[in-house]
Formats: C-alpha cells, sequence, structure tokens
C-alpha cells in the first residue's frame, strides 16, 4: 500500500512538473496555432486586421506602398500622398471634454496650459503600415520562439522582425514584449539623413545640424539570432553646424541586453575617439537643452530595469499619424516652430488603437520620471505619445513623435519628435529636415560593421 502511495505520488509530482514546463514554455512563446491568426484575423504585425464599431479606424488591407507621382526616389523629401484629405474635425480647449477619452492624458495637459494656440486637427485614419516579406515572415517565427531573458531586460530567439507580435503571459511580461517591440521596429537596415535639432525658448530658437548613420544589424536579411552578437544597431552622428562643433560626434554600438552589456560609445572631435562615459537611462542631453534624457532618444530607448511595467491594454486614441505637411520640402523651420509647441496646422492627427503600458519607477532605483506612460501604434510598433511624470505625481514632460509612411522603406516612422516640458514651457524638436537638401535615404547597401569601430573612424578622422 505504501509503495501504491509513493508511486502514485511520484506520477502526480511528475504530472505536476510537465506542467509547469509547459505553461513556461506557453509564456514564453505562442504555440503554432496561435500565430497562425498573423495574416488573417491579426495583421502580420499582431494588429487587429478588422475596424472599429463605427468605422472610423478602417480595417488594414495591407499599408499602402503607393508612390506618389513626382517623388524623386529615397532621400528627396516626401509627397503627400493624401493632399486631398480635409479635416474631419477640430479639438481645442473649448471642446476637449466631448473628445477627452480619446486622448493622452499629456496631449490633454497641453492643452489645457496652451489653450489659446494648442490643437488637433483630426483626420482621416489611414493604415498606412507594411514591412517587407522576409520582416513579415521573421515576425511571424519569432512570435513561436522568443522570449525575455534578464528579468525583461533582454530578448532571445527573435531576429528581423517583430519579436512579440502576439502579447501573451503575465501583464508585466506583455508590457515589456510591448516596448520590445518598438525598441526593434522595422525602420530598415541602412539609413543616413541630415537633419536639425534645436531649443525653442519663448518662440527663440537655434539649431544644431548633424549627419547620422544607423546600421540596423537586427534586420539584415538571411541574419539569425546568433549573428547579433548582442548588438541591435550601429549608429554614429556627426555635427555639421554650428561650424564650432563641426566634425564632432558620437558612435554608438546600441546592445540587445543592456543589462548585461550596456551599449557602447564613443565621441569624437579633431581627430581624436575616446570612449563615452555611462550612456543611458536619464543622463541630461546638453544639446537639447536638458529637455531630453538619453533615454527619451527615439522616444525610448534602452534598459528596461529601472521601473516596474504595466500592460493597460488596447485603446482607441488620437495620435499623430502621415505627417507629410510638417516635413515637406522647402517649408520654413520658423513655419514649423510655434511659440512653444508646433505649429498645430502642420501636425495630421489620426484615430488608431494603441497599446498603453505604464511604467512606475522601482523602490530601488533612480530616474528623473518617477513614473511613464507609452502609447504605442498597434501597427507599426512605434511609440507614438509618451506621458512623463515627476516625483509628485505631475504632469512633467510630453513626447510627441510625429509618425508618417515611409512609403520608400515601406513602413511607418517618426520623422519629426517633440519633447514638451510643461514647467518650463520650453521644448525641444528633433529630426527637423524640410530645409535640408533632403529626408531619410534607405539603402539595402552598406559599409557593414567595420565602418562602426572606433580604431576605423579614428583613421577616417586623421586623413
Amino acid at each position: 500500500m505504501y509503495e501504491t502511495m509513493r508511486k502514485n505520488f511520484l506520477l502526480v509530482l511528475c504530472v505536476s512538473l510537465l506542467a509547469m514546463t509547459s505553461l513556461s514554455v506557453a509564456q514564453a512563446a505562442v504555440s503554432q496555432g496561435e500565430a497562425a491568426r498573423l495574416g488573417n484575423n491579426l495583421t502580420p504585425f499582431g494588429a487587429i486586421r478588422a475596424g472599429n464599431a463605427d468605422g472610423s479606424i478602417p480595417r488594414w488591407t495591407g499599408g499602402d506602398t503607393r508612390i506618389p507621382d513626382g517623388y524623386g526616389g529615397t532621400g528627396s523629401h516626401h509627397i503627400n500622398p493624401y493632399p486631398d484629405d480635409n479635416i474631419l474635425y477640430t479639438v481645442s480647449a473649448e471642446n476637449i471634454d466631448r473628445y477627452r477619452g480619446r486622448l493622452p492624458d499629456g496631449v490633454a495637459a497641453m492643452m489645457q496650459t496652451f489653450p489659446e494656440t494648442f490643437r488637433m486637427n483630426v483626420y482621416q485614419s489611414r493604415r498606412s503600415h507594411t514591412a517587407p516579406d522576409h520582416i513579415i515572415e521573421n515576425t511571424r517565427r519569432n512570435a513561436t520562439r522568443a522570449s525575455l531573458v534578464d528579468g525583461g531586460n533582454g530578448i532571445q530567439n527573435a531576429f528581423g522582425g517583430y519579436p512579440f507580435p502576439i502579447l501573451h503571459g503575465s501583464n508585466e511580461d506583455q508590457a515589456m514584449q510591448a516596448i520590445w517591440n518598438h525598441l526593434v521596429r522595422w525602420r530598415g537596415r541602412w539609413m543616413e539623413r541630415e537633419s536639425t535639432e534645436v531649443v525653442v525658448v519663448n518662440g527663440q530658437w537655434r539649431g544644431v545640424k548633424s549627419r547620422q548613420e544607423v546600421f540596423f544589424n537586427w534586420n539584415v536579411e538571411g541574419g539569425s539570432p546568433e549573428s547579433l552578437e548582442n548588438i541591435i544597431n550601429y549608429y554614429i552622428s556627426t555635427v555639421i553646424e554650428p561650424v564650432q562643433f563641426a566634425g564632432g560626434g558620437i558612435l554608438v554600438h546600441e546592445t540587445l541586453d543592456q543589462v548585461a552589456e550596456p551599449r557602447k560609445a564613443w565621441g569624437f572631435s579633431a581627430g581624436e575617439v575616446r570612449r563615452a562615459p555611462s550612456l543611458g537611462y536619464d543622463a541630461p542631453i546638453a544639446a537639447a537643452g536638458n529637455l531630453r534624457t538619453v533615454d527619451d532618444t527615439d522616444v525610448f530607448n534602452g534598459a528596461l530595469d529601472r521601473y516596474n511595467w504595466t500592460y493597460q491594454g488596447r485603446k482607441e486614441m488620437l495620435i499623430p499619424y502621415n505627417n507629410f505637411r510638417i516635413t515637406e520640402k522647402g517649408l520654413p523651420y520658423s513655419e514649423v516652430l510655434g511659440t512653444h509647441h508646433l505649429n498645430p496646422d502642420l501636425v495630421r492627427w489620426e484615430l488608431h488603437r494603441v497599446h498603453v503600458v505604464e511604467a512606475n519607477l522601482r523602490d530601488d532605483a533612480r530616474h528623473l520620471y518617477s513614473k511613464r506612460v507609452f502609447y504605442i501604434d498597434e501597427d507599426s510598433w512605434n511609440v507614438a505619445i509618451v506621458d512623463q511624470y515627476d516625483y509628485e505625481g505631475d504632469l512633467w514632460r510630453v513626447t510627441m513623435a510625429m509618425l508618417k509612411n515611409f512609403y520608400d522603406l515601406p513602413g511607418v516612422w517618426t520623422n519629426v519628435e517633440s519633447f514638451n516640458d510643461l514647467k518650463v514651457r520650453r521644448y525641444h524638436v528633433q529630426g527637423l529636415d524640410s530645409e535640408s537638401a533632403g529626408t531619410r535615404k534607405f539603402a539595402d547597401e552598406f559599409p557593414g560593421k567595420r565602418y562602426f569601430s572606433p580604431f576605423t573612424l579614428r583613421r577616417r578622422l586623421s586623413n
């Protein structure tokens, strides 16, 4: 009898361990059956394919890769493919209560802080995002193999697509998965551009013009998780103007797991290349007038370890989308930049479903922001809006990304980012290029990893 009880106990224990193991695997990745939803009732990137109940958000029909007549090719300023779209309605301080449920808190705070000038012109929603076939295929593969590691500070078994198109697991896991989809979202393989960033104080500003080059190691066609070597991308930014800083800049190797291996950065000027000190988290950016932290760059970047993460679900929200007017060729920056915020007549807002993710500072961690709320476009996984709170729990800063469809990529990415400080009533803008000779240029051919070596950079600077 004892032997029978012992065998039964061992059997139950084995079954329990098997169940726990199966649960662990299920939390790490979705099943083949669940992944089969991608491209069916879900888009290939995990968004709900159907429109909303009243049709104000349309059905996704494959994105928009149409090239407008007269477009000069990648690197040329984009021509607005929707010139005949009219404003459906305008949200202002006078009617904010009517639309409050569709406004991120930071956007509502902008309207309340600047009631005379901040408004939102809302246009028809166009679900223009798409990506190349190999990104779609890699995303499908990632869905059944990718998992979070190191407490969510890294991912494994994913490459060349969105790692978590179908959020799953615990609430915290889903929140971090959504952020990781933003961190490694589709942005091409090689990108170069010239752009200007400014700090605006009471309508006065001066710009810093620079050249950026990025090799997206994550998106190399034919690569694999093993070929990454813990590097997502390689980045160089070189100052062009003002002349006293021309030729200086920064080189960055962006790591996949920044807790295990912090990003590597080197500053360079006058032929010298020096390893930069720790570059991350809430370190202030001097060129941004200290209105942007290091991890505000690209709307959010870097390690996730200083916050507790909560997934708030999908909501229908108004976000900047298909913003072609604000990057129109020849448009003077003086027309783009208002006294306290971007010119609202140049910003296009659309209704889209977003993933809402909240991050609260851990008790044992330090950061300028005690809380951040991210509004992530469900189609492209770009973070479109971020609300950022101080230690008193008050809204402090609001980040807004001017998303648009780069039909030469193809795919939706941000062109201009605005970082708004509600306390000092100043703002900082990155990515201005309407006065430049062109905009972002994408290519499949690129110099390769050696181009981004500090030793190679040192030789180039000395020549």
